[in-house]
C-alpha cells in the first residue's frame, strides 16, 4: 500500500499562507477598498471607527459619518497612514496623544465637526503634516499657545468659519513652511488682543487666499463688523502701552518684591546701627573705667 501522505503537505501550507495574506487585506464591513492601501468608508453611517482596518493602510477615508471620537491609540497600529479624512463627523474632542505617533501623516481633515478646542501638543509629532483642515467647526473657540509646535512642514492651515474671537500670534509664528492660511468667517474682535495678529496678517497677507478684505472683525464700541482691509496699525494705537493682565501681575509682583527688599534693608540697617551704638557705649565705658 502507498505510504500515508504527510499531515501538512506543501499545497496545504500554501493555502494557509494565502488565507493569512488575504486576511491582512480584509476590507471593513460596508467599506470599499479599491487597493491594498486604501480604505474608503465615506458616508456609511458609521458611529465609530470600523474594525478590521488593514495595518498597512495609507489612505483612510471616514468622512460624512457620525463618529464622535477617535481612540487615543488609534494611530499606533497604522504607522504607514499618510492621508486621513474625518471631515463632517461628530468629533468634539481630540484626546491627548491621539496623533502622537502619526509621523508619516501628510494630510489631515478634521473640518465640519464639533471640536471646541485644540489643546497644546495635539499635533506634536506630526512633523510630516503638510495640509491641516480645521475649518467649519462652529464651536471651536480656543486654540492653545503651542498646539502646532513642531509642524515644520505644514504649508496649508484652514481655520475658517470657526468660533474664534482671538488667536495667539505665536501659533502662526511657529510654522516656518506656511504658505496658505484661511481665517475668514470667524467672529474676530478688534481689540488689543487682536493687535499683534493684525500686524502679522498685514505682513503675511500673501498667504491669505481672500486677502485682508476677506476677514472681518467686530469693533469694540458698536460691534460693527469691518474688513481688515479698512484698518491699519493706527487703528490699534490706543493699545500701545496698554498693560495686559500678565503685565499687571509682573508690576504688582515687582512692587511687592521691592517693598519686601526695602523692609529687609531697613531692618538690616537698623540692626547694624544698633550694634554700633552698643559697641560705642561699651568702648566709652571701658575708657571711663580706665581713667578711674
Amino acid at each position: 500500500s502507498p505510504p500515508p501522505s504527510p499531515p501538512c503537505s506543501p499545497p496545504f501550507l500554501a493555502l494557509i499562507s494565502s488565507t493569512l495574506l488575504t486576511r491582512g487585506h480584509i476590507c471593513p464591513y460596508s467599506c470599499l477598498c479599491p487597493d491594498h492601501h486604501t480604505v474608503d468608508c465615506t458616508g456609511r453611517g458609521l458611529t465609530r471607527v470600523p474594525d478590521s482596518i488593514p495595518l498597512n493602510v495609507r489612505r483612510l477615508l471616514l468622512s460624512n459619518n457620525w463618529i464622535p471620537w477617535i481612540p487615543s491609540d488609534f494611530l499606533v497600529l497604522y504607522s504607514d497612514l499618510v492621508y486621513l479624512d474625518l471631515r463632517n463627523n461628530s468629533l468634539s474632542l481630540l484626546e491627548p496623544g491621539t496623533l502622537s505617533t502619526s509621523s508619516k501623516l501628510v494630510f489631515l481633515d478634521l473640518g465640519s465637526n464639533n471640536l471646541t478646542e485644540i489643546s497644546s501638543g495635539t499635533f506634536r509629532e506630526s512633523r510630516s503634516l503638510i495640509k491641516l483642515r480645521l475649518g467649519n467647526n462652529p464651536y471651536l473657540n480656543m486654540v492653545g499657545r503651542d498646539p502646532l509646535t513642531g509642524l515644520t512642514s505644514l504649508r496649508e492651515l484652514e481655520l475658517q468659519r470657526n468660533g474664534l474671537t482671538a488667536l495667539d500670534v505665536t501659533v502662526l509664528e511657529s510654522l516656518p513652511s506656511l504658505r496658505m492660511l484661511r481665517l475668514e468667517g470667524n467672529p474676530w474682535l478688534c481689540n488689543c488682543h487682536f493687535a499683534k495678529l493684525f500686524v502679522w496678517l498685514t505682513e503675511n497677507r500673501q498667504k491669505l487666499p481672500q486677502g485682508m478684505e476677506g476677514i472681518e472683525c467686530s469693533l469694540p464700541l458698536d460691534g460693527r463688523r469691518v474688513p481688515l482691509s479698512l484698518l491699519s496699525e493706527d487703528s490699534f494705537r490706543e493699545c500701545r502701552g496698554t498693560l495686559t493682565l500678565t503685565d499687571y501681575l509682573i508690576v504688582i509682583f515687582s512692587g511687592i518684591s521691592v517693598s519686601v527688599a526695602a523692609i529687609m534693608a531697613s531692618f538690616f540697617l537698623a540692626s547694624t546701627v544698633h550694634c554700633f551704638q552698643r559697641l560705642s557705649k561699651g568702648s566709652k565705658g571701658d575708657e571711663e573705667e580706665g581713667n578711674d
